[in-house]
């Protein structure tokens, strides 16, 4: 991103941000409520425009892609939003191969509401994060933290190049955000790709990341390596608290 902002009408959730994140790297964004977190990760998976500045993802630019070659790159990366975009009566494996619908076909996708596809990877994941069993259990029927994981097993069957997380772990319990955040950063090594992640919580960002990304009023204040900050020096300058 260079010089990248975002309006809606009067207000401003980015101005003028500047951020790089290479392959292999693991980049935490750091803020309080309202900082433009959740805006910065609209904007690198596309489905927010800039009103302004320059974005280029994986290489292309996505507010210039239009049809087959969006859904290309967006196939290519992998968002774990914070309200998790699940769709509740559906079986938690239709959720979980929702991750999987960038790279098939219409008719393989339709084919797989009838007959699940792909049944074994997907319990693989549901294992990995803890819900082996709950393969076709109604999604809504989970509690809150189980459908975030849901979420997770999803973006693990999708197999992306960049990783993009907004707040993977704020309904689970300490030991299970460092669960998730372990196999976040595990899947986007995978492939020598990247993971950028929204997080409330310092101590988390601090034993998972490379770098600390802090935002504040949609600007860029801090970019610095995690080695370098303490968890008390983020939570006074962010008013972040666990």
């Amino acid at each position: 991103m260079r010089g990248v902002a975002v309006r809606y009408g009067p207000s401003t959730a980015l101005d003028g941000v500047d951020l790089t994140v290479r392959a292999g790297e693991r980049v935490a964004v750091v803020g309080a409520s309202g900082a433009g977190k959740s805006t910065l990760l609209a904007v690198a998976n596309g489905t927010v425009a800039a009103s302004s500045g320059s974005v280029r993802v994986l290489g292309a630019d996505p507010a210039a892609l239009r049809g087959r070659e969006l859904r290309r790159l967006r196939a290519r990366v992998g968002t774990v939003h914070q309200h998790l975009q699940l769709v509740g009566p559906l079986r938690v494996v239709h959720n979980v191969n929702a991750g999987r619908l960038g790279s098939w076909s219409g008719p393989r996708a339709a084919w797989s509401l009838l007959h699940p596809q792909g049944v074994a990877e997907v319990a693989e994941a549901l294992d990995r994060v803890g819900l082996a069993g709950r393969l076709h259990e109604r999604t809504d029927r989970l509690s809150g933290g189980q459908q975030q994981r849901v979420a997770l097993a999803r973006l693990l069957v999708q197999r992306p190049e960049l990783v993009l997380a907004d707040e993977p772990a704020s309904a689970l319990d300490p030991a299970l955000a460092d669960t998730a955040l372990t196999l976040l950063a595990g899947l986007a090594g995978e492939r020598g790709g990247a993971l950028l992640a929204c997080l409330h919580d310092p101590a988390l960002a601090l034993r998972h990341c490379d770098r600390v990304v802090g935002l504040v009023g949609g600007r860029v204040v801090l970019d610095a390596p995690a080695g370098t900050l303490t968890v008390a020096g983020l939570e006074s300058f962010f008013g972040v608290h666990r």
